[in-house]
C-alpha cells in the first residue's frame, strides 16, 4: 500500500480488501496473507475492481 498516504486510507482500503474476500468465499487474516492460491488472490482483486467500476458507474451511489 505505498501509494496511500494516510492512515485512514489504509483502514478503509483494508476494509474494502476484507470485504471483498468475504464476498468471493476467500479467508483473509490480518496482516501477511502470502498463503493464498494465486487463484485466491487473483479472486479478491478482481471482485475489489468489479466493484470500483460498479460504483463509478453508479456515480459512488451505493
Amino acid at each position: 500500500m505505498k501509494g496511500i498516504t494516510t492512515e485512514q486510507g489504509r483502514q478503509t482500503l483494508e476494509r474494502f480488501k476484507m470485504e471483498a474476500a468475504n464476498e468471493v468465499g476467500v479467508n483473509l487474516k490480518q496482516g501477511y496473507n502470502g498463503d493464498l492460491t494465486a487463484r485466491e488472490a487473483g479472486a479478491v482483486g478482481g471482485q475489489m475492481v468489479k466493484k470500483m467500476i460498479d460504483s463509478y458507474k453508479t456515480g459512488g451511489k451505493q
